[in-house]
């Protein structure tokens, strides 16, 4: 074999390796999800990716590190999806129509670790479980979405007399829960869902 084959072995290597992991993380985060993390063993997502469970221990440490690789992924992207709305052009109510779209269409691609954050997250917020991490990025996020609702009340986009800390929980909660009754193959498509949402918020729900 010569030097460039050698090279190239390596790099393809390498690219099955990370996709290795990606199936690995993917399967872990759909069990997690599903089951819980505390009732999904070692040996459970082992079985599902068709190796055993020593084999597993070639990639991750542990079913925490699997779950702390995970969430630093999806909370990261998050963030940076959030922060680039929140720090670009328009009006704080085009701001947080896009902030809500955005969520949507997360459910959409990330459903199985939406659907971990919110059933987990007891254990992943709670300030001994060793994932502080998402305990910061939540806080951070909550910051954007209030500098929005904020700008919007102080440009007169929102009404003054609501509290803005009510209003994202009550946007934050009932965005967020959708992934519990979501089917990606259901009637309407999360972008449909989004814009029904944000009839529903701007318009009202009685005639008149």
């Amino acid at each position: 074999m010569t030097s460039d084959q050698a090279v190239r072995s390596a790099r393809r290597g390498q690219r099955d390796g990370l996709s290795r992991r990606s199936e690995l993380l993917a399967i872990a985060a759909r069990l997690f999800a599903a089951r819980g993390y505390r009732q999904t063993t070692v040996r459970d997502i082992a079985d599902e990716a068709g190796i055993l469970s020593g084999s597993l221990y070639h990639h991750f440490s542990s079913k925490e590190a699997m779950l702390d690789e995970i969430m630093r992924a999806f909370m990261g992207d998050l963030l940076d999806r959030f922060r680039t709305i929140v720090d670009g052009d328009g009006t704080p109510s085009r701001k947080l129509d896009e902030l809500i779209r955005s969520s949507f269409e997360t459910i959409r691609t990330h459903r199985d670790e939406v659907a971990l954050y919110q059933n987990e997250s007891s254990l992943l917020l709670a300030p001994e479980s060793g994932f502080q991490f998402v305990a910061e990025s939540s806080r951070e996020i909550e910051r954007l979405w209030l500098q929005v609702l904020h700008s919007g009340q102080e440009s007169g986009d929102f009404r003054s007399e609501l509290d803005p800390g009510l209003m994202h929980r009550f946007i934050r909660d009932t965005v967020w829960q959708t992934v519990s009754w979501y089917r990606p193959r259901g009637r309407l498509k999360t972008s449909a869902i989004a814009e029904q949402y944000l009839t529903l918020l701007h318009g009202g729900l009685l005639n008149g």
